[in-house]
C-alpha cells in the first residue's frame, strides 16, 4: 500500500505473534469501499472510511445489494413475516435508507453512496451460472431478473454476471481509485465471495492498479467471543493466519464511537445479531489476501493450496454433522498442458454427500463471459462435468479417485488456454455446503508460453 509502515511490535494473537504491518494514507489516495450487503461497510471498514474523511480523501461506499433478503432480521424488526415481493422490495429500501444514515455517522455524504441492487443471496449464483447465453437469474423473493431500484446505479440492469463487472468496471473507470476494500474470497457468505470474484475481473480489465484489500466477516467460530470486548484486538481466524498476507488499521477511540454509531444506524441488523455486529467492536481493522500462486509446468510444480475446516460449522444439526466430510488438502499442479486438481477427504462421500470442483478460465483478449467455466460434481458413485451448466462430452475431464482423494485432469484447451484459472473445491450435502475450499487465483504458463 502507498505510504505504508510497520507499526511498533505489540502482542497481536497466538496465531500472530507480531503486529501485522499498519495502514496508512497518502494525500493522493482515492478510497472505494466495495460492500455486499449494507452494514458490512461499517463492520469492516467504518475506521477506514472515518480516517480517509479526517485526512480529506475522496471516498466512494459501492453496495451490491440492497440486503433485501434476510428474512429473519427483518421479521425481528417489523415484528411479522415480510415475504411478499412488495415486501421484500420495501424491506430493501429500509436498508438503503439504513446505509444512508450510517455513511453521514462515519462522515459520508448520500452523493458518495452507490447502490447496484443485484439479488441479496443470488449473487454467487450468477457468478456460476448466468453469463452469455444464460436467461437472467431470479431473485428467490423479490421473483425479478433485473435490478428493481429505482436509486439504484442502473435500474433494469439484468441479473447477468456481465452486468455485475459492468457496472464494477464503471466504476472504476469514474471514480479511479488508489486503495480499493471488498469482502475477502474466504469468507462464507456466498455475496460476499461473488463480490470478491466480479471485482477481480473488472479490475483485471481496469486501466489502473489499485491497492487490493479484502476483508473477512463471516468465517467459523470467528471472531470470538461474540458481543463486546472491551480492548479487543481482532486477530485472523488460525487457518487463515499464516496464508495471507494481513495487514491492520488501529482505530482511536473517537474512531470507535463512530464505528458503533454506524453499526447501530443499521437497526434491522442490529436488533437481530447485536452481538454478532459488536463482536467487530475491535481497535483494529484487519486486511489480508492470498500470495499470488503461479504455475509455470516446467518443472511439473504443485502448489498445495491449504486445507479447509476438517470440523463441521456450529450451525449445523445433528444428522448434517454425522454426514460431514471435510476437505483435508487441496492442491494444484501443471504438466503438460494438463491443469490437475485434487483434493484429500476426511472420510468417504456418502449418500447425498458431493465433492464440487470449480474452474473459470480467463483471458485478456477474451470476454469472461464466453471463457469456459467448470463445474465437477463427484458423487457417491458417479461424477458429472459442465461448463456453465451444459455438460461436457465424456473424457473432456479426466477423473480419478479413491475412498478418501480426488484427482480431476483438466486440459487447458477445455479451459480456453487461460491465463488465469480461478479454482475453489466444496463438500454438499444436498444444497448445504459442509467444507469450503476459498477461491483462488492461479497464475498460469504453459510450454508454449502463455502467461
Amino acid at each position: 500500500m502507498s505510504g505504508e509502515s510497520t507499526s511498533s511490535p505489540t502482542s497481536f494473537s497466538a496465531d500472530a505473534m507480531t503486529a501485522p504491518p499498519q495502514l496508512t494514507f497518502d494525500a493522493a489516495d482515492r478510497i472505494l469501499i466495495l460492500a455486499p450487503h449494507p452494514d458490512d461497510e461499517s463492520l469492516a471498514c467504518g475506521g477506514v472510511v472515518q480516517r480517509a474523511v479526517a485526512q480529506g480523501l475522496p471516498v466512494r461506499i459501492v453496495f451490491l445489494t440492497y440486503g433485501d433478503n434476510n428474512e429473519w432480521s427483518f421479521m425481528v424488526y417489523r415484528r411479522r413475516p415480510e415475504l411478499l415481493p412488495w415486501q421484500v422490495h420495501a424491506m430493501g429500501e429500509v436498508r438503503h435508507a439504513e446505509a444512508v444514515a450510517a455513511a453521514a455517522a462515519l462522515g459520508v455524504a448520500p452523493k458518495a453512496l452507490t447502490f447496484l441492487g443485484y439479488p441479496d443471496f443470488g449473487t454467487l449464483h450468477i457468478w456460476g451460472s448466468h453469463w452469455g447465453p444464460a436467461a437472467p437469474f431470479r431473485s428467490m423473493l423479490t421473483r425479478v431478473t433485473a435490478v428493481p431500484y429505482a436509486d439504484a446505479y442502473r435500474p433494469g440492469a439484468p441479473y447477468t454476471g456481465e452486468a455485475i463487472v459492468q457496472d464494477l468496471a464503471g466504476i472504476l473507470h469514474d471514480f479511479q481509485p488508489t486503495q480499493v476494500f471488498v469482502s475477502h474470497p474466504a469468507d462464507h457468505n456466498p455475496d460476499h465471495q461473488a463480490l470478491y470474484l466480479f471485482t477481480q475481473i473488472a479490475l483485471w480489465g481496469h486501466e489502473g492498479r489499485p491497492q487490493v484489500h479484502p476483508y473477512l466477516v463471516h468465517y467459523p467460530r470467528w471472531p470470538r467471543p461474540r458481543g463486546l470486548a472491551p480492548g479487543r484486538v481482532i486477530a485472523p481466524p488460525g487457518q487463515l493466519g499464516t496464508r495471507c498476507d494481513w495487514h491492520a488499521l488501529q482505530l482511536s477511540a473517537e474512531e470507535l464511537v463512530g464505528k458503533a454509531t454506524a453499526l447501530q444506524a443499521h437497526q434491522t441488523q442490529y436488533g437481530y445479531c447485536r452481538a454478532y455486529l459488536d463482536s467487530f467492536m475491535a481497535t483494529n481493522e484487519l486486511y489480508g489476501d492470498f500470495p499470488v500462486a503461479r504455475l509455470t509446468g516446467e518443472h511439473n510444480t504443485s502448489l498445495a493450496l491449504g486445507a479447509a475446516a476438517a470440523e463441521p460449522a456450529d450451525e449445523l444439526e445433528d444428522v448434517e454433522r454425522a454426514r460431514f466430510v471435510g476437505l483435508e488438502s487441496y492442491t494444484v499442479q501443471l504438466s503438460a498442458g494438463v491443469l490437475a486438481l485434487g483434493i484429500g477427504l476426511s472420510r468417504p462421500l456418502g449418500r447425498e454427500v458431493a465433492a464440487g470442483f470449480y474452474a473459470f478460465g480467463y483471458r485478456a483478449d477474451r470476454p469472461f463471459a464466453a471463457m469456459p467455466k467448470l463445474h465437477v460434481e463427484v458423487g457417491e458413485l458417479r461424477h458429472r462435468v459442465t461448463d456453465r451448466g451444459r455438460a461436457l462430452p465424456r473424457g473432456a475431464v479426466e477423473v480419478r479417485r479413491d475412498a478418501c482423494a480426488i484427482d480431476v485432469r483438466i486440459p487447458l484447451p477445455t479451459l480456453g488456454q487461460p491465463e488465469r484459472v480461478m479454482l475453489s473445491a466444496a463438500t454438499r450435502l444436498g444444497e448445504l455446503p459442509l467444507s469450503t475450499q476459498p477461491w483462488r487465483v492461479v497464475e498460469v504458463a504453459d510450454q508454449a508460453g502463455l502467461s
